[in-house]
């Protein structure tokens, strides 16, 4: 990871983000916290959200620092933590699962740069394909990006069946109010990103 690393711009992938846990192994709070989760949703849980509610309500949340009812979307580091790891650490409920859900930070690679860290320890996260609007009665939300997971170093690797949905808000609405929108300032704010991983 590069010496910007330090530099997050906050992200939304699946699974809730807890500054008080950050950096404790890469787990983003472990499986003490995993237990509590499985403790606090009933037998037969699903969560099966639409791209709409996960960024309508999930995330715009999450950026507005506003109470979830259901907190069931963890918080971790996504680039400290390799995607089959994500079993152990970001499961939600009792059964088994192809899909997590959590929130995390984006790593800048550059620290006044725009691109975006996506290497872990292990591999990378490509982007493939366009954006796609999300909207809500016909308005703009946000965007979903999705990015593959490759083993080895850029610009080889192999490709893996690990599949990422980056959801981000399009609107500045929820954003806090002493945040200025001129883009050096932006780049540095800490803003949260939801992240949907599946194995195919």
């Amino acid at each position: 990871m590069s010496a910007s690393g330090q530099q997050k711009g906050h992200r939304a992938l699946g699974v809730p983000w807890n500054s008080s846990t950050k950096g404790q192994g890469g787990s983003g709070g472990g499986v003490d916290h995993m237990d509590s989760m499985e403790s606090c949703v009933p037998p037969g849980f699903r969560f099966h959200p639409t791209d709409e509610e996960l960024v309508g309500y999930y995330l715009r949340k999450k950026v507005a620092s506003q109470k979830i009812d259901l907190d069931v979307i963890r918080d971790i580091d996504l680039y400290r933590i390799e995607p089959w790891d994500l079993t152990e650490h970001c499961g939600i409920g009792y059964e088994e699962q192809n899909e997590w859900y959590f929130f995390s930070f984006k790593d800048r690679k550059y620290p006044t740069g725009t691109r975006t860290n996506r290497a872990t320890m292990a591999g990378f996260w490509k982007a493939t394909g366009r954006d796609k609007a999300v909207h809500e009665r016909s308005r703009l939300i946000g965007m979903r990006k999705t990015l593959v997971f490759y083993k080895g170093r850029a610009p080889n690797g192999q490709k893996t069946d690990w599949i990422m949905h980056e959801y981000r808000l399009e609107t500045d609405e929820n954003a806090p109010p002493q945040a200025s929108y001129k883009l050096s300032t932006v780049l540095l704010l800490p803003f949260p990103t939801l992240v949907l991983i599946k194995e195919m």
